[in-house]
């Protein structure tokens, strides 16, 4: 497979930092390839909706989601682009790509790579999270956006993120029905961290706004809630139950969409050669880069996948890291332009680290997870199973010995969705801090692929 004539440059991943970074690279002369595993570009929190659809959200409407498209309007026709494409690993300076779910026969090599990928929800698993009718908070947007619909007409939004504020508004203003929001993490918290968050103004004035809309239209908001269950009935959800302060209480609702946050996609950086370590302020492990974004010879980060910033830090994050690989290249770069970006895009992570302290990670409520708890919806392994086998490995720190004698992570997500929670009941059981474990070391394929058949003929 061939591409672009001078340094190969391969982009991966079509949300801010992707558009971002190839807008700087296009701009210096050179023709990147921009890998998107999406149908459209955009990124999760600029992803454009089924025109279709004819749905009017308010995040359509904004000034930073019209001009990033715009910018992309205007590469298009300057950069390979490949849609509906993934990379399920890379390796050797080469990325394996499969394309609309199907592996494609050669690899593309490159000279450079940056790597955008994102992330997806961190969860907290609960009692009842593998009911029919359950879905993460980017699940439930991702069924609005591309298909028009809600995931039911009683949704409860349950966690501690930002997003459960942002998922309600879209689905209020799409015309859901009864929305509630249950969060895990008191309002005094989030007040203590309110200045930490107007490092960016921008990013505590749209909160605050968007908190007061919900409330204008009605929407149920509890704060501090705990001992989450889903009940169901029929294998489908019917109703939560839980507790407010030390009340309990329990809501009617057909739906819940749950999130903590953001993980990281480290996969692929690992793959490559970057190096991870533990980050106390977003409970997960990232990557280590340097102020531009290097990771390793030839790689680089940005956006999400990097550090949990959100869109308008990814795009400055993408246009810091392509003016480094540029730099490396030897071309010449606007060296106050890239202070100027730093600056910004720290401002937006600074205002990032308030805003995880804000809405916490539930630590504390791992240790008292129920041991039949579903935490590996793949292979079905429950929190005792996981406990269990953590407790009789004392002094191993390896979580991926966790993994080989209970199959925990061990399914299609690889780790993606009960990773993080693995270790933390592991840890809980231990009486351990979870940066005392590893974490699951990638495997390709990183997502699940297509890989055909040999025709008869060919066997």
């Amino acid at each position: 497979m061939s591409h672009m004539d001078g340094p190969g440059i391969v982009i991966v991943g079509a949300g801010p930092a992707g558009i971002g970074a190839a807008d700087v690279l296009v701009r210096a002369g050179l023709r990147p390839v921009l890998i998107d595993e999406g149908r459209r570009p955009g990124g999760q929190g600029y992803r454009k909706s089924d025109p279709t659809l004819g749905l009017s959200l308010g995040y359509a409407r904004a000034a930073n989601y019209k001009r990033i498209h715009a910018v992309f309007t205007a590469l298009e026709t300057q950069i390979d682009y490949r849609p509906e494409t993934l990379v399920w690993s890379v390796d050797g300076r080469a990325a394996y790509l499969a394309e609309r779910g199907a592996v494609v026969d050669a690899s593309l090599s490159y000279d450079r790579l940056i790597l955008a990928t994102g992330a997806t929800d961190k969860i907290a698993p609960v009692p009842g999270w593998t009911l029919t009718g359950v879905y993460t908070l980017g699940g439930a947007q991702v069924i609005l956006k591309d298909q028009g619909c809600s995931i039911g007409r009683k949704v409860v939004f349950y966690g501690s993120s930002p997003l459960l504020y942002l998922a309600a508004a879209q689905y209020i203003e799409a015309g859901a029905g009864k929305v509630t929001i249950l969060d895990t993490t008191p309002f005094a918290r989030k007040a203590a961290a309110s200045l930490k968050i107007a490092r960016a103004p921008s990013v505590l004035c749209n909160g605050v706004a968007l908190l007061a809309g919900l409330k204008a239209r009605g929407v149920t908001i509890v704060s501090g809630v705990s001992g989450l269950r889903i009940d169901g009935e029929d294998g489908r959800v019917a109703g939560v139950s839980f507790q407010a302060g030390r009340r309990p209480m329990r809501l009617d609702c057909d739906a819940v969409a749950i999130g903590h946050g953001l993980r990281a996609e480290t996969q692929l950086a690992e793959l490559a050669g970057a190096e991870l370590a533990y980050d106390a302020t977003f409970d997960q492990w990232l990557p280590r880069t340097d102020a531009d974004g290097r990771a390793a010879d030839g790689l680089y980060l940005a956006g999400d996948g990097a550090r949990i910033g959100g869109a308008a830090a990814a795009e400055l994050a993408g246009r810091v890291a392509a003016m480094a690989c540029l730099a490396d290249l030897g071309r010449s770069i606007d060296k106050a332009e890239l202070i100027r970006l730093r600056t910004r895009r720290d401002a937006y992570h600074a205002s990032q680290e308030g805003l995880a302290q804000a809405f916490a990670w539930p630590r504390h409520a791992f240790a008292d997870l129920p041991d039949e708890t579903v935490l590996c919806r793949c292979e079905n392994v429950t929190a005792g199973a996981v406990r269990a086998v953590a407790r009789s490995l004392e002094g191993v720190s390896d979580i991926n010995r966790v993994k080989a004698l209970t199959r925990c992570g061990m399914g299609r997500c690889q780790a993606r969705m009960c990773g993080l929670a693995a270790v933390e009941v592991a840890a809980a059981a231990r009486q351990e801090a979870a940066e005392a474990l590893t974490y699951y070391r990638p495997q390709p394929p990183v997502k699940p692929i297509f890989i055909p058949e040999p025709a008869l003929s060919e066997v």
